[in-house]
């Protein structure tokens, strides 16, 4: 069965450096998302009275940059998963700590449209 890694990285620096490791890995691919955590979001909230409790997608894009990214790719089921975790832990400290991030593994029980990588 397919598995989703999910990583939420809180320094934006190694995004790059994980991605490069990923793909050394044999990650097929991956999708980079900017995100904010919501106590990010409660805290900026909590200094500022001009914004609105539940900001819209607009207003909160036109802020200030976000504080993480968010790093997600499907691998195949004999993808070894606990290396890529031990290899991204060894980049962005454990994720045990506080201020790294953090990363998850699920099962993925449908996909439609993940196609091979072109390696041409």
């Amino acid at each position: 069965m397919p598995k989703l890694i999910v990583a939420i990285l809180t320094n934006l620096h190694t995004c790059h450096d994980v991605i490069r490791l990923w793909e050394e890995l044999g990650v097929p691919g991956a999708t980079i998302l900017d995100s904010m955590g919501m106590r990010n979001l409660k805290e900026r909230q909590a200094h500022r009275d001009d914004l609105p409790l539940m900001p819209s997608l607009r207003s909160m894009l036109e802020q200030e940059e976000f504080n993480h990214r968010t790093v997600f790719s499907v691998v195949p089921d004999e993808f070894d998963v606990d290396q890529l975790i031990h290899r991204t832990e060894g980049l962005v400290g454990d994720f045990e700590a506080p201020h790294t991030g953090l990363i998850f593994v699920t099962p993925v029980l449908q996909i439609r449209g993940l196609r091979p990588r072109d390696r041409s």
